[in-house]
């Protein structure tokens, strides 16, 4: 762990996109304290105006302060990010620790359905989920987390058939150990590092898939404020309001940008082969 601590200090990209990051989340979790208005607020008189002292980043079609659309929206991306992530990363865990330790007709089985999903391009299989379960919240978190769960399952699984058959865990057998233990105390931490680069990563893309499905009309539904959801409002008038479809994009591309590169910068420190340079 100090390794790791040391590591992570001396790579500078880390230490960035982390303090992006964290900024991000200290937003959107201290929303109501940082957004100057309410984000369903209209302001009749001040419909599509630039940016002021009143409205910082100016106002939509409606009169809504687009600053505080965008800290909220940070909210919703994030939650829906982050909630996402942790039901494919539990559930691909889990399939991924059963294939990869008890292999054949177990590991055929599950690797199968995992292609078929793998099968349908991400965006189109998220759509049908959530056009068969109706459109919100619950539904777009649910929709992107079966989507990820085969990317989860095939990186845990080539963790575990890569350390199945070492000593550690042929002791653990030896002394009559049983197999939740086995699975769960000896080869899951030893799979925690390929997971956690990999859940950084879908972060990014479970962010990006959810401004896709509300651009579409069925992710986060309005009046609530998703990222998506304020770009297609904004097409209409791009050019009598550029900033309504500016700032989200900024917003969504810094984000989706700082999870990628701290996944790559996680990946390079974690990295045997990088270890050794």
């Amino acid at each position: 762990m100090s390794t790791f601590r040391r590591r992570f200090r001396e790579n500078k990209t880390a230490v960035v996109c982390l303090a992006v990051l964290a900024v991000l989340a200290a937003a959107a979790a201290l929303a109501p304290v940082i957004a100057p208005h309410d984000p369903t607020q209209m302001f009749p008189d001040h419909r599509m105006e630039g940016s002021s002292g009143q409205f910082w980043l100016g106002t939509d079609q409606f009169g809504r302060d687009l600053f505080s659309r965008i800290i909220y929206g940070a909210r919703v991306s994030l939650t829906v990010g982050l909630s996402s992530v942790l039901l494919s990363a539990a559930f691909g865990t889990l399939f991924g620790l059963i294939a990869g330790y008890f292999g054949r007709w177990m590991d055929s089985l599950i690797m199968r359905v995992m292609d078929v999903l793998f099968a349908f391009p991400e965006i189109l299989l998220a759509l049908a989920i959530v056009a068969a379960l109706g459109p919100g919240t619950s539904n777009t978190i649910l929709a992107i987390g079966i989507v990820n769960i085969p990317v989860f399952t095939r990186t845990v699984r080539s963790a575990v058939l890569s350390v199945k058959n070492l000593e550690f865990v042929e002791s653990a057998r030896a002394i009559g150990a049983g197999t939740p233990r086995i699975l769960f105390l000896e080869i899951f931490p030893n799979v925690t590092a390929p997971l956690l680069v990999q859940a950084t990563l879908a972060i990014s893309g479970a962010i990006l898939t959810e401004s896709a499905l509300s651009f579409l009309g069925l992710g986060i539904q309005p009046p609530d404020p998703s990222w998506g959801g304020m770009i297609s409002e904004a097409r209409r008038y791009m050019e009598l309001a550029p900033g309504m479809i500016v700032w989200p994009c900024v917003a969504m591309t810094v984000t989706i940008l700082a999870f990628n590169m701290f996944g790559d910068a996680v990946r390079d420190i974690l990295d045997p082969k990088h270890r050794k340079r």
